[in-house]
């Protein structure tokens, strides 16, 4: 498993867990949490206050204490991030792509990097410099994204290939689908060795497997498109590896859920 990231950490505790207590958490349990993970007390507080000046945690004052919560912009990013990770299997395929050709002002490099972020993060491929596909019913989420970026010029098209064989050559260029499947192996193979011991893992433990666990798998649903059954290339390990991320999951929730209320306190986190 990949080491805790400080920032990552941090949307990890709110979207799993103080979302689903009281919405708030105080900057001592978040240290505490933190310290336990491997992360410096210096580091967090370092990186909460980053956090904060980016809009994405309100603070309120308790005496000398300092009490977080998300804002909605960050809740916003949350929900869609657990749309992604929890996606489930690819939906069916129509056997038709959405397309998206884009013109951006040369000068204007912010709002061209955006754009491709945007669409990477719906899950296009670039087919060409300024087109991207994909193999799902996006447009309506593309033309919502372009309504915020007015330097953008967006022709949003489906299209039809020829023929299977030419839609799995489209997959295969604008995604490396070799590479994420040998990633995929790894993963399972990984997630396999540690399986037989999550039962046995104290409520500190659960915690820190579990976070480790998401953001190991977290890098596949922002570089996997969902590639449809009909697209995927022979011994896909996708599906395989998304089912048992869910059910390590689920293996690591009750120990993680009760440490996370030992260590908040009741105050925090009330039934």
């Amino acid at each position: 498993m990949l080491p805790v990231k400080p920032r990552a950490l941090i949307f990890d505790l709110l979207g799993d867990y103080v979302r689903y207590g009281t919405g708030e958490i105080r900057l001592k349990s978040l240290v505490t949490l933190s310290e336990q993970m491997g992360v410096a007390p210096s580091t967090m507080r370092v990186m909460v206050t980053r956090l904060r000046d980016e809009g994405w945690l309100d603070v309120r004052r308790e005496g000398r204490e300092s009490i977080y919560s998300p804002t909605s912009k960050c809740l916003h990013m949350l929900d869609e991030g657990r749309q992604r990770i929890f996606r489930g299997e690819p939906p069916a395929w129509s056997g038709s792509w959405s397309m998206v050709i884009y013109t951006v002002p040369e000068s204007d490099r912010p709002t061209r990097e955006q754009l491709r972020r945007d669409l990477s993060w719906l899950g296009f491929g670039p087919l060409a410099p300024a087109t991207w596909v994909s193999p799902h019913r996006l447009l309506e989420s593309v033309a919502n994204v372009g309504a915020g970026l007015p330097n953008a010029r967006l022709d949003l098209l489906t299209m039809k290939a020829a023929d299977i064989g030419a839609d799995r050559a489209i997959a295969a260029r604008c995604w490396d689908l070799g590479t994420l499947n040998a990633e995929y192996a790894a993963f399972i193979r990984d997630v396999r060795v540690e399986l037989a011991d999550y039962p046995l893992l104290d409520g500190a433990s659960a915690m820190a497997s579990r976070i480790r666990l998401v953001q190991s798998f977290r890098r596949f649903p922002f570089r996997d498109p969902g590639v449809p059954a009909e697209l995927q290339p022979a011994g896909w390990l996708g599906e395989q590896a998304r089912t048992l991320f869910d059910q390590a999951y689920e293996m690591l929730a009750a120990g993680a859920r009760a440490h996370y209320q030992d260590v908040v306190g009741d105050a925090e986190n009330p039934g």
